[in-house]
């Protein structure tokens, strides 16, 4: 098992940049962990362990803040050589791992942070192709599990693919819950009534500005949500709309910057910031690799409401992106039980905390 302590404070790249980081007034953000390599989606732990995947690095990590300074002092690493072990989850004392083609389970995982059981595999009933294989893992309020299913393309019209599927904790009754989704990496049930909103990635190579990625919601299941017929909600595909009709499918709630990646989403629920921010929903945007002046690398806030309706939209936290220059990549945002905002950056291999301070 492989133990890392963290490296001093004034080491880290990050935090030397933290001072170019623009929020809103009363906000201000550091670093909670650093040497957490590739961090993608984050899982809180019932005892408070903050689980992070990766999906370049295949390593699977475990971050404690032992003293509550509210920084890590431990960083673990779990396992390796996983593929993409990008979407985790918990639940019951159990940590669940979204790998590739399969849903792995490291049973009472906290209390064995220094010598990690071997995972259970949960289902192996997914696909193994790796463009946009990765996985993001959420429970909903029905306890079942939700894991999307990327397109393997840029666009194409697949069986079995372009999916929001749901199972059992176990493994059983895997079902699809939405379709007509190209590549979502990011999952979150409103607070007051348990309905799905996610994220999805547009079609590349459309030029800067077509198509807009988008936040989507979805309060039941086998609604179709356009691809790869229809993007955006109204811009039918030069090759796949053929024939077809965008008022057939159901638009996005709200049309984000193309190609600015948004991925990791998650309604505020705690009590550290002002009231207003209170079921507001944060998304942050990876940033966007095709496309002639980059945009993204940043955190949205926005106002929503529990029927769909979306009254605001602005940009909480940026500076990640400096000119052209990459600073970092927000990935994930997890609430933690103070009331802090994590965000996890997969570019600078660290996890920041956000908090206010009245």
């Amino acid at each position: 098992m492989l133990l890392l302590a963290l490296l001093p404070v004034q080491s880290s790249l990050a935090e030397v940049e933290l001072d170019i980081i623009k929020l809103p007034d009363g906000f201000s953000i550091s670093v909670y962990a650093e040497g957490v390599e590739n961090a993608r989606q984050m899982a809180l732990g019932e005892s408070g362990t903050v689980f992070a995947g990766s999906r370049r690095a295949g390593k699977l990590w475990a971050i404690s803040d032992t003293d509550n300074d509210q920084r890590a002092d431990k960083v673990r690493l779990i396992d390796s050589d996983l593929t993409m072990p990008s979407g985790l989850e918990f639940r019951d004392g159990a940590l669940y791992v979204g790998a590739v083609d399969r849903i792995l389970r490291y049973d009472d995982i906290e209390s064995k942070l220094d010598q990690p059981p071997a995972p259970v595999v949960v289902s192996d009933a997914f696909p193994d192709e790796r463009h946009h294989g990765w996985k993001y893992l959420r429970f909903g309020p029905d306890g079942k599990l939700y894991i999307p299913i990327g397109v393997p393309c840029n666009m194409c019209d697949e069986e079995g693919f372009g999916l929001i599927r749901r199972m059992n904790p176990d493994g059983s009754g895997l079902e699809t819950f939405a379709e007509g989704v190209r590549n979502s990496v990011g999952l979150a049930f409103h607070p007051e009534n348990g309905e799905l909103w996610f994220t999805d990635n547009g079609k590349d190579m459309l030029g800067d500005d077509l198509p807009a990625d988008e936040l989507n919601h979805a309060p039941k299941s086998g609604m179709h949500f356009g691809i790869p017929y229809c993007h955006q909600g109204d811009l039918l595909d030069e090759e796949f709309g053929k024939g077809k009709n965008c008022d057939d499918y159901t638009p996005p709630v709200a049309k984000l910057a193309p190609h600015a990646a948004p991925l990791g989403l998650a309604f505020y629920t705690g009590d550290m910031f002002p009231t207003e921010y209170k079921n507001r929903l944060f998304i942050t945007q990876h940033g966007s690799w095709n496309r002639t002046e980059k945009v993204g690398y940043r955190v949205l806030v926005l106002d929503v409401q529990a029927d769909g309706t979306v009254l605001d939209k602005q940009v909480f936290a940026s500076g990640w992106l400096q000119g052209q220059e990459t600073l970092g990549r927000p990935n994930d945002v997890l609430v933690m039980p103070d009331g802090a905002l994590l965000v996890s950056d997969d570019y600078a291999d660290v996890i920041y905390r956000i908090s206010y301070t009245q």
